[in-house]
């Protein structure tokens, strides 16, 4: 009788948790909505939540649009505001997604994908073409994010390559190191093309701090199933990104192939991150402070952690961006600059922290 007590007493714990986790993602899925509608409709003028609405249906569902509708309006909502809206929000999910892995497979909450070189990867990759004058060759709008995901993958396979060749078991240590190693590299030689060519340093300076401005929707078509994609194969792993947290040890003890899920994790979060910065150019802090959020929230199990970190991160470079191209009009602060206003001291904190915790 005792046990079987403990055990409906445990199954209610368990369902009670469950609705709570349920209730909190509920919350964070209408945040995200209430961010977009946000995002798309404030601006130099005011689209509301109901002429937005009735836009979309006029264009997905063929409703004809209420009258008091400039025609205007809707070329600015479907062609401007809304790939701007929906391109930031899937640069949040990606970054903060990637950030939430990285986390977990180094056991550092101060890791990033960042520090895998990814970011001084892709600004090499446009610095050379920034410098080289190719944009202007003729070569088709995709050339630079072609070129910069290039540069930020090879980065990183190079880093995966140099830590997998000191270390067999690519232990975490040698892996940011080589990581620190390759990106102070990579930011050298982008200083140095910035400096030998003065005229493109101010063009290389604003693409290393990010912006959504005049993004089209070839932008969003592009991440929309990378995103998707990568985030799905991250729940894929969500058991052994559980393992990883409590150490490398206890990881090969319960079975875990640390080389090869290393790896193949670091290679996705690689794609992913590459991706997104190639489009928009580097945005910092997202992919450290957001997956913070999300374990707070929703405790340290991936299943719930990813989703969230997912919700979170787009939610928050949406009104990132939306402070960035309101807050000194007609100017618009480089995306970067708001996230680090926002991201620098909760990185100290973190720091700070962890080292009251050691």
């Amino acid at each position: 009788m005792r046990k079987q007590a403990v055990m409906r007493l445990g199954t209610k714990t368990e369902k009670g948790k469950t609705k709570r986790t349920g209730i909190k993602m509920g919350i964070l899925l209408a945040a995200a909505l209430f961010a977009l509608l946000l995002g798309v409709g404030v601006g130099s003028v005011y689209v509301s939540p109901a002429d937005i609405l009735a836009i979309l249906a006029g264009r997905f569902f063929g409703q004809p649009l209420p009258a008091h509708i400039p025609a205007s309006y809707s070329i600015m909502v479907l062609d401007m505001r809304l790939p701007r809206v929906l391109l930031a929000f899937l640069t949040g999910a990606a970054l903060a997604a990637g950030g939430g892995v990285m986390q977990s497979v180094l056991q550092n909450p101060l890791a990033s994908p960042f520090g895998l070189g990814v970011s001084s990867g892709a600004g090499l990759g446009a610095a050379l073409v920034i410098v080289l004058g190719l944009e202007s060759a003729g070569l088709g709008a995709f050339l630079l994010p072609g070129v910069s995901l290039c540069f930020a993958l090879g980065t990183v396979f190079l880093v995966l390559f140099v830590s997998a060749r000191l270390d067999r078991v690519m232990s975490n240590v040698t892996v940011v190191l080589v990581g620190m190693v390759v990106s102070l590299f990579c930011n050298a030689v982008m200083t140095l093309l910035a400096t030998a060519s003065p005229a493109y340093a101010q063009r290389i300076q604003l693409w290393t701090l990010g912006s959504f401005s005049m993004r089209e929707w070839s932008a969003v078509w592009a991440l929309l199933p990378v995103t998707v994609l990568c985030c799905l194969y991250f729940l894929r792993y969500a058991r052994e990104l559980d393992v990883m947290t409590f150490g490398e040890e206890q990881a090969v003890a319960m079975g875990v192939d640390l080389r090869r899920v290393k790896g193949r994790l670091m290679a996705a979060v690689a794609v992913l991150v590459g991706v997104a910065v190639a489009f928009v150019g580097i945005i910092g802090f997202v992919d450290l402070i957001i997956p913070h959020i999300a374990r707070k929230l929703f405790g340290a199990s991936h299943r719930r952690v990813l989703p969230a970190s997912v919700l979170l991160g787009g939610t928050f470079l949406v009104l990132c961006d939306l402070a960035a191209r309101t807050l000194t009009p007609p100017h618009e602060i480089p995306i970067g600059s708001i996230t680090a206003l926002l991201g620098a001291p909760f990185f100290l904190y973190l720091f700070f922290a962890g080292r009251r915790n050691g």
